[in-house]
């Protein structure tokens, strides 16, 4: 009769518990669960030939003797390989109820992993278990609404033997978050950087009433009566003729483009779209602007002034 199977009977007759007949065990390291790579160490209650300390497979699996098939580690807390451990002695018919004690002696260390770019706070950390694509972002706190429609992932080279660029992987934000795709929502390995690009933007400067630069979100389109709605509105001198100043591709010069707005606000001619990085000049009407400043003049100091106005108008 095997050791473990009279150990059994025995502690069976005399009513010991299993956690009695448990031998001390060094304590664990703080608890996570386990992954590749790890080192854990196994040791059976009455057989010593099978106590080793073994590393996690890349498969996630570890090797025992007399066990024909692998015991998966992966995912477990060090108390879930103990009981599969267990299990996998009983269902193989080598040993009774047999007593397993895992301790992990060392955690394979993730290489860090940084969010940077258009979220809420930018952050490098180290993940203790593997980490969603998802889950990331979260510890940066979010995107803000400058983010760009894409998000880009730099993975480490796996091949130490080569200089190689790092692989660059696109996950589009809104099949990430807006359609919760599971398949985009990739599991972290650790050393990936990953990185938000701020959305593309337009620039509208000169007569509106809030000049400023605003963003070009993906799959919606921007033109100029867009963009004059998000300077809310003209102001009372703008000209009836705009400018669009595009960059060229490959070039530092602008291409200068007319725009005619009063025949776009009448709907005689079709708005004009804009895309990323377009400045939207609109200048004003200068001869009815100092026309009017003069005015104002009259009527804020009396006829005196009306005398230099009428000098002025000729």
């Amino acid at each position: 009769m095997r050791p473990s199977v009279f150990l059994f009977l025995v502690a069976g007759a005399i009513g010991i518990s299993s956690a009695q007949v448990q031998p001390a065990t060094p304590a664990n390291l703080p608890a996570h669960k386990i992954r590749s790579n790890d080192l854990v160490s196994v040791s059976i209650y009455g057989e010593p030939d099978l106590t080793r300390t073994v590393r996690v497979g890349s498969d996630g699996t570890i090797r025992l003797p007399l066990l024909q098939q692998k015991v998966k580690a992966d995912g477990l807390m060090p108390e879930g390989l103990e009981k599969a451990i267990a299990d996998a002695f009983e269902a193989e018919q080598i040993l009774v109820n047999p007593f397993v004690t895992v301790t992990v002696a060392e955690y394979h260390t993730l290489l860090p992993v940084s969010v940077a770019g258009a979220v809420r706070n930018p952050t490098t950390f180290e993940p203790t278990d593997k980490v969603t694509l998802l889950e990331a972002i979260t510890r940066a706190g979010g995107l803000t609404p400058e983010a760009g429609p894409e998000i880009l992932i730099s993975r480490p080279s796996q091949d130490s033997s080569a200089v190689q660029a790092p692989l660059v992987q696109r996950i589009l934000v809104r099949a990430l978050i807006d359609a919760a795709d599971p398949a985009v929502n990739l599991t972290l390995q650790g050393g990936e950087e990953i990185r938000v690009p701020e959305a593309g933007k337009i620039f509208v400067v000169g007569n509106v009433k809030v000049p400023g630069a605003f963003p070009v979100h993906d799959g919606s389109e921007t033109t100029v009566l867009k963009a004059i709605a998000l300077t809310q509105g003209l102001a009372p001198y703008a000209s009836n003729e705009a400018y669009i100043y595009r960059r060229e591709a490959g070039s530092g010069s602008h291409n200068e483009i007319p725009v005619d707005l009063n025949k776009i606000m009448q709907r005689k001619s079709p708005d004009v779209p804009l895309v990323a990085n377009d400045i939207l000049y609109i200048p004003d009407r200068s001869g009815k602007r100092a026309t009017m400043s003069v005015l104002e003049k009259v009527f804020a100091f009396g006829a005196g002034v009306s005398t230099a106005f009428i000098y002025m108008a000729h």
